[in-house]
């Protein structure tokens, strides 16, 4: 199953274009989980004492921990995220947050982390108006996700960038971008 974790909340937006266009690549059964449609829970005290009692327990059958279920439990994982004002949707930094549950995504083993994840790819989707400066906060965050703590092997970055500077060809760039993942190796 491909998980495909949606960031994007414009209709026409360019950086769902092209994670559409992956998705058809990959071919297969995917499960959409559409960040803007989901309600996280306020994280304090109360909440983290619920899911230390909860993981302490092993009650990761609990609605709590749905998504991280969800996310280990995925043959791939796909990412649409755009880049927006230097950096990528707080959403999607919410939905990390509540998927990294310390003995269903990941555990510790001799002082370091241990991914549990049955991933063994990741693809990171985005696009932005402007240039995406180097170490572009979004795929450098969730690729290291995915490697230290989710034992995801493989993260892949397909990027459009500069598609609102004055005289950018908008279609060339996100055509050259739909080349790039027909090129990849599936």
């Amino acid at each position: 199953m491909i998980l495909f974790i949606n960031a994007c909340v414009r209709q026409a937006s360019r950086t769902r274009r092209l994670a559409e266009r992956l998705l058809a690549r990959l071919g297969g059964p995917v499960t959409e989980i559409r960040l803007e449609d989901l309600r996280f829970p306020k994280v304090d005290e109360g909440f983290l004492a619920e899911r230390d009692r909860l993981i302490a327990a092993g009650h990761f059958d609990a609605p709590l921990f749905e998504q991280a279920r969800r996310f280990a439990a995925a043959d791939t994982v796909v990412v649409a995220a755009p880049y927006w004002d230097l950096s990528f949707p707080a959403a999607l930094k919410q939905y990390f947050e509540q998927i990294c549950v310390l003995g269903l995504t990941f555990r510790y083993a001799e002082d370091r982390p241990v991914g549990l994840c049955r991933a063994q790819r990741l693809y990171y989707v985005t696009t932005a108006g402007g240039p995406i400066y180097s170490d572009e906060p979004g795929y450098g965050y969730v690729s290291a996700l995915a490697r230290t703590f989710y034992g995801i092997p493989q993260t892949d970055c397909i990027k459009a960038e500069n598609l609102d500077l004055v005289g950018a060809d908008v279609e060339g760039l996100l055509r050259a971008a739909e080349a790039e993942i027909d090129r990849l190796p599936i």
